[in-house]
């Protein structure tokens, strides 16, 4: 049962780096710049995926009387964003890969910076003795993005250049189904910790904080459908190994690793019916002869 224990988080850790291998070998050259290349969208960007996420938790929390725990949660989603799952939901939803993946490298270099500046914020807002290490941030995202993401790159560009464009769509299936295969018995464990959480409020508050920023990225996201969505799902989507590795930089309590894992539940579920709007305005491909 212990090496179990140790296992899952390997196994979680991997099956997302196979995900952003996967984004690595599917894109094209320029994507991942494309977004650092225009400051006008950047800036909306930037505004959509860091800033109101967290001043729209700010105001939740404040006014929701949830348990300490739950507005910890909360807050830590909040400044961690664009996890490895984004650009694969933004894809599937019409989402324009240079866009989709620029956005990704983007947040991924800002977050080192943005998370920890965010963190103390509200440590100081909040009066709390909390700590939140650039080093957790960067180690993180390097070997939750930059290796995997470098592996991609020279899988697809260098060393199997004509690979099948079907290739990295597979890897990304796998990787969902490891992903779910280690996320369950994580899932199950800090059951007891998620089920005391809710019915105080806490899945209320959690739903519009994700209804508030994927609002934020959808209008911000300007005329076109496919930013719309990408923005929109890269502000609602946040990235719980940023917020578990914080919970542990700081040995916070497991009630709060239970919130941060109730949060990415209430996430998924609230962006349901966004998505069957978005594919209902998607057009219509044509039949296979």
């Amino acid at each position: 049962m212990e090496a179990l224990k140790q296992l899952l988080p390997i196994l979680l850790t991997a099956s997302l780096g196979l995900l952003v291998v996967a984004a690595g070998m599917a894109s094209s050259r320029g994507d991942f710049l494309s977004v650092l290349r225009q400051p006008g969208l950047l800036g909306k960007s930037a505004l959509a995926v860091i800033v109101i996420p967290l001043v729209a938790a700010m105001l939740i929390v404040a006014v929701f009387p949830i348990s300490q725990a739950a507005k910890a949660g909360i807050l830590l989603m909040a400044i961690s964003p664009v996890p490895p799952l984004m650009p694969g939901k933004a894809l599937k939803f019409g989402g324009e890969a240079e866009f989709v993946y620029g956005i990704q490298a983007a947040f991924a270099l800002l977050a080192v910076i943005s998370v920890p500046l965010l963190g103390a914020f509200i440590a100081v807002f909040y009066n709390v003795d909390a700590e939140f290490p650039i080093g957790t941030v960067a180690g993180n995202i390097f070997v939750g993005v930059i290796v995997p993401l470098a592996i991609g790159l020279a899988l697809g560009r260098w060393l199997f250049p004509d690979a099948s464009p079907k290739v990295p769509h597979v890897m990304s299936t796998i990787a969902t189904l490891l992903v779910v295969l280690a996320f369950i018995p994580i899932l199950i464990g800090t059951w007891p910790l998620i089920i005391g959480l809710i019915g105080d409020g806490s899945v209320v508050a959690m739903a519009l904080v994700v209804v508030a920023a994927l609002a934020a990225g959808h209008y911000l996201g300007g005329p076109l459908l496919s930013h719309r969505t990408t923005l929109g799902f890269a502000a609602a989507i946040r990235h719980p190994g940023i917020a578990l590795a914080l919970a542990g930089a700081n040995h916070a309590d497991k009630p709060i690793s239970g919130a941060v894992l109730l949060f990415t539940l209430v996430g998924l579920v609230v962006l349901l019916p966004y998505q069957i709007v978005v594919r209902r305005q998607l057009p219509k491909q044509p039949s296979q002869a």
